[in-house]
């Protein structure tokens, strides 16, 4: 009887489990959400959602909780909820070492005013528990995120209380410490995606300080390579790609795949917005259906999908696994909260 690897007997198990039609038979998560922070663990066989705001999307809406699926089960389960007394939007998390390190967000206030906040966090998922780590040294929302080496996190970007940055920090989960890496040379920006691959960063987009007189906050075109140097995880070198397939968008959902060797990006909107999907500059903010990926070996933009099926803005990432990788709840086309689950295209 010939023998596969675990990961792979999985993904042919698990494929047949969710059979040709995969999208719409993966289980929706128990609760409607979006803004929330999404990781994996054990080779993608885990998928995580902690906090973001409810199909309300109003300041009170915003939960704190955490929802886990083994892909093996298919079945949601709660996990221990995110300590403090309210939740966030725009956080960021990463799983390392069967753990999972949940950076920044910000908290609503009932004036709706947003207070972005520097609390780390890490789950230990099979003992329910949570632990506090040092906290981010420039508090950040709504940034992109990566890790490497099973050991250092990537905090990329994203909007501070004073604006959007162009810092790129990295925690050190094994001495708990941040350093500030070579930061990104382009505009400071948040709600902007991209991922790690390879020893390589990519971001594209999100939203920059508007015009005087403007929008507060417009889109940003911006598209960036990063080369972690071999030797020291602090030392980036950037280079500025070329546009990416599709119109410059804010809050893609996106991730990086070593094993796909690949950063991959759906959805978003071309016009930025705050938690409750109402645009800074008084428009209406349509849903993208593109989906497109950086092949880092190849060098170079492909478009997946021009008609993604139940494509998504305002999930904190995506998640790659052995079925594919899956887009975590997040505001449907509409800007409608969802609470589904949808498997991306890819080439």
């Amino acid at each position: 009887m010939r023998k596969f690897p675990v990961p792979f007997a999985f993904a042919l198990w698990a494929s047949t489990l969710f059979g040709a039609d995969e999208a719409r038979k993966i289980p929706p998560m128990p609760f409607a959400v979006a803004g929330n922070a999404v990781a994996s663990i054990k080779g993608g066989l885990e998928v995580y959602s902690f906090m973001g705001v409810g199909p309300r999307k109003t300041w009170d809406d915003i939960t704190n909780q955490v929802y886990s699926l083994n892909l093996g089960h298919a079945k949601w389960l709660p996990g221990r909820q995110v300590p403090g007394v309210v939740g966030r939007v725009g956080s960021s998390a990463a799983g390392v070492r069967g753990l999972v390190v949940l950076m920044g967000g910000y908290v609503v206030e009932k004036d709706n005013t947003e207070n972005t906040i520097p609390d780390v966090n890490v789950y230990e998922p099979e003992h329910r528990q949570w632990s506090r780590a040092k906290d981010i040294p420039v508090a950040v929302d709504s940034a992109v995120t990566g890790a490497t080496h099973n050991r250092y996190v990537y905090l990329i970007g994203g909007r501070s209380a004073s604006g959007p940055v162009n810092n790129v920090q990295v925690y050190d989960i094994q001495t708990d410490t941040w350093t500030q890496a070579t930061p990104f040379p382009g505009t400071p920006v948040f709600g902007l995606a991209g991922g790690l691959s390879d020893e390589e960063i990519v971001i594209v987009d999100g939203a920059k300080a508007g015009p005087a007189g403007g929008p507060r906050y417009v889109a940003s075109d911006e598209c960036w390579l990063g080369k972690i140097d071999k030797k020291d995880p602090y030392k980036i070198e950037w280079s500025k790609l070329p546009a990416h397939p599709g119109s410059a968008r804010f809050a893609i959902a996106s991730a990086g795949s070593d094993r796909e060797h690949k950063v991959l990006f759906s959805g978003g909107t071309p016009t930025p917005h705050d938690f409750n999907g109402v645009a800074y500059d008084g428009k209406p903010a349509e849903g993208s259906d593109v989906t497109f990926d950086y092949d880092v070996h190849r060098h170079q933009w492909e478009t997946v999908s021009t008609e993604t099926y139940d494509a998504r803005a305002d999930s904190r990432g995506l998640v790659f696994t052995p079925i594919g990788a899956l887009v975590l709840g997040g505001m449907a086309k509409n800007l409608a909260v969802t609470a589904r689950v949808t498997l991306l295209p890819q080439k």
